[in-house]
Order: structure tokens, then sequence, then C-alpha cells
């Protein structure tokens, strides 16, 4: 029966939600069926000190993945 493992993170972040990842299919022993993610989009961070777009910072994204799998039978 396929099942579904999601991980999540920030864009700012992508490095360990990769070890996140390949550290949770190794050790699951799971047969990858399909992998497919999501990043929301940026929203501007309020300052005080900015007029426009321009000149704010813009927060880190979400990222979203998802992994379609069959558990390992053994």
């Amino acid at each position: 029966m396929q099942q579904i493992k999601f991980f999540k993170a920030t864009e700012a972040d992508l490095t360990s939600l990769e070890t996140e990842m390949n550290d949770w299919l190794r050790d699951s022993g799971a047969k990858v069926v399909q992998v497919f993610g999501n990043i929301a989009p940026q929203t501007v961070v309020p300052d005080d000190a900015s007029h426009g777009l321009t000149k704010s910072a813009f927060a880190p994204s979400d990222v979203l993945m998802a992994v379609v799998y069959e558990p390992n039978a053994g």
C-alpha cells in the first residue's frame, strides 16, 4: 500500500532538508514512487525605514516536499 511522507523547511535551509530526506530514504528502505514539492511565494518583511518594496527584505519562503512511497516489506 502506498503511503506519503512530508518534509518542510525554508528555502534558507535547503541543505538540512536535503539531508533529512536522504537520511529518511536510506534508513526507511522505502521504495520511492514519486517525489514532488512546492515553494511558497515570498512575502515582504515589514520595515519601518523602507518606503517601498525595493527597500524591503524578503522572508525565506517555505518549502514543502512530499514523497509517495511503498514501505519496506522486510
